[in-house]
């Protein structure tokens, strides 16, 4: 790798391994994430991405493994990863019983910033909460402790942002204004990683990876990642859709079949086998088949049903 690349990498880690007792919680870890990309952690609950970001952002030490993060070893100096990463939780973790701008300036002081008031004036502005600056933190919206807890991790001007489900609890406007906040920082060449439920905050990321028991098994971008699984789908629209999804159940192709709206989608990986099964189906009157691109719900169904029976995928 050249210099220029080199140093255009923010995240750097490979055969990073957790365990807490005989839980094996990540799995080689492998990841490279660059300056200004946003970079989506999926899975489900107890997948490992929360390990995954308090490794890199130096709260946890890896079992085994190697690798950088801002430049820093991630297992020597967590010290300079921390002065230079901010890091969101899942959970509101700020004093509830004090303001919005009295959160910041203890933040602030924790920092050591001689300049802390003015830091803290201008993050109120620039997050919109100067005219909330005097109201109480517990008093506070889900939408608006998100914007609290964002500017507290901007409050020491990081380069790196790690943010653990930080829309969870948030309603849609809310979610939609902090992944513009979160575009306008990557434009800026803040790299900002992040977990998520959501398949609509996946499609925002710049790349994804898909974390299951530990284990990373695809990234790239989404368009990337739908392209390397291999599946096909096809939408059925018409009367009596239940009966149709019954039926479809039982075929040996069918891996998934799941409701969007007027329309049922049907997935497998075996197209001419799909397609074969699907056949006297689609000769029956009162529905239409129309063959779609596959969407990353289906891409990670399909993981979480082949995980353990299939490599890791890692695209370059």
């Amino acid at each position: 790798m050249n210099d220029a690349r080199t140093a255009d990498v923010v995240i750097d880690v490979r055969g990073i391994n957790k365990h807490f007792g005989e839980n094996h919680v990540v799995k080689d870890l492998s990841l490279t994430v660059r300056r200004g990309e946003i970079f989506g952690f999926l899975g489900p609950n107890g997948s490992g991405k929360t390990t995954s970001i308090r490794m890199l952002c130096g709260l946890l030490t890896p079992d085994s493994g190697e690798g950088t993060c801002l430049g820093y070893d991630i297992v020597r100096e967590t010290k300079q990863i921390k002065r230079h990463a901010g890091y969101m939780t899942q959970r509101f973790s700020f004093w509830e019983d004090l303001t919005i701008r009295e959160n910041l300036r203890f933040i602030a002081r924790m920092y050591g910033m001689p300049d802390g008031h003015s830091r803290v004036d201008q993050a109120l502005r620039h997050l919109g909460l100067a005219q909330r600056g005097n109201q109480l933190a517990g008093a506070l919206s889900g939408g608006w402790k998100q914007r609290l807890a964002l500017a507290a991790c901007l409050l020491h001007d990081p380069q790196l942002l790690l943010l653990d489900e930080p829309t969870a609890g948030v309603d849609p406007k809310a979610r939609r204004d902090f992944w513009e906040e979160l575009h306008a920082l990557a434009a800026r060449g803040i790299t900002v990683l992040v977990s998520t439920h959501y398949m609509d905050e996946a499609e925002r990321c710049h790349k994804l990876g898909y974390i299951l028991y530990g284990r990373l098994l695809v990234q790239g971008t989404a368009q990337e990642v739908i392209a390397s699984q291999s599946i096909y789908t096809w939408a059925v629209t018409g009367g009596d859709l239940p009966a149709i999804a019954a039926r479809l159940r039982a075929l040996p192709s069918v891996e998934q079949v799941a409701a969007f709206g007027n329309a049922l989608h049907v997935v497998g990986s075996d197209r001419e086998r799909l397609q074969s099964e699907l056949g006297p189906l689609m000769a029956e009157a009162g529905h239409t088949w129309t063959e779609v691109e596959p969407g990353l719900e289906d891409v990670f169904i399909h993981l979480m049903r082949s995980a353990g029976e299939e490599p890791i995928t890692e695209i370059h």
